[in-house]
């Protein structure tokens, strides 16, 4: 790709034009390159940065995905981001954040035209089956509140197929809308849907979202697998989630609750 057509670093003067109501929620720290954007913005959270405060990365080398799997990134492949955001009580208010996220990813990528996007239990995003990015949500305690470090990525493009080499087929917004939005619009989007999704968890937790993330499950009553550590843990039905975010498991023994922990979700 030449320096011409290389997608521009976001800027946050222009971030704030397309926010609408939402402008003044969110603030903006946008880095060239930098090891991951979730490790980065988790620093800036212990020196006392506000909530709302997003840090976007235009080339993310050490990404992490759920049980520390790597999430590399660059402005032409992706869109990666993490934001700051705090809630008042204990850590068990915030049970099935990562899936309240998830709904705002795909009211977002709804209303940019985007048809086909589902969510599986817990965290990541699917176009058609396929991945098209992930979420991962991380916890740490202050006095009297939690501080939530919200990590999003999306594929904008497929990678080369000589670097493919994913747990599961991966997927990209190029493959459902062309001509490909300018970032700017998806990251907007995205943060106007999220933040309507975490005023609503605040106030009432994953339950009064329950039933939207359920008619987005892409598994619904498909037969699946539960790995823990590569090895078969259990089988059944996949039934979605309960008003707590927990994956509920249909088995020979009943329905069986399971809370994500090192389970890995597979279809059988």
């Amino acid at each position: 790709m030449d320096q011409s057509s290389r997608p521009c670093q976001i800027d946050p003067l222009r971030m704030d034009s397309l926010l609408g109501p939402t402008r003044g929620r969110f603030t903006f720290e946008v880095v060239a390159e930098c090891s991951s954007t979730s490790s980065l913005l988790a620093e800036r959270a212990r020196q006392g940065a506000p909530a709302g405060l997003l840090l976007v990365a235009d080339r993310q080398t050490a990404g992490r995905g759920r049980r520390g799997r790597s999430w590399l990134s660059s402005p032409e492949s992706g869109l990666t981001f993490s934001v700051l955001w705090r809630f008042a009580g204990g850590v068990s208010r915030l049970a099935g954040l990562s899936l309240a996220v998830g709904i705002a990813v795909v009211r977002a990528l709804g209303s940019c035209g985007v048809r086909g996007v589902g969510l599986k239990w817990p965290n990541d995003i699917l176009l058609e089956g396929d991945k098209l990015g992930g979420i991962l949500v991380e916890l740490e305690s202050e006095p009297r509140v939690m501080l939530a470090v919200i990590g999003i990525g999306l594929n904008l493009q497929l990678p080369p197929a000589d670097q493919e080499s994913f747990l599961h087929r991966p997927a990209a917004l190029a493959q459902a809308l062309s001509p490909l939005p300018d970032r700017h619009q998806i990251l907007a989007q995205v943060l106007i849907d999220l933040a309507e999704v975490l005023d609503r968890f605040a106030e009432g937790g994953f339950s009064v979202l329950r039933s939207e993330w359920q008619a987005h499950h892409s598994w619904q009553d498909r037969q699946v697998r539960l790995l823990d550590g590569g090895r078969v843990d259990r089988e059944g039905i996949c039934l979605g989630a309960d008003e707590d975010g927990a994956l509920l498991l249909r088995t020979p023994a009943g329905i069986e609750r399971c809370l994500s922990g090192d389970l890995s979700l597979r279809v059988a």
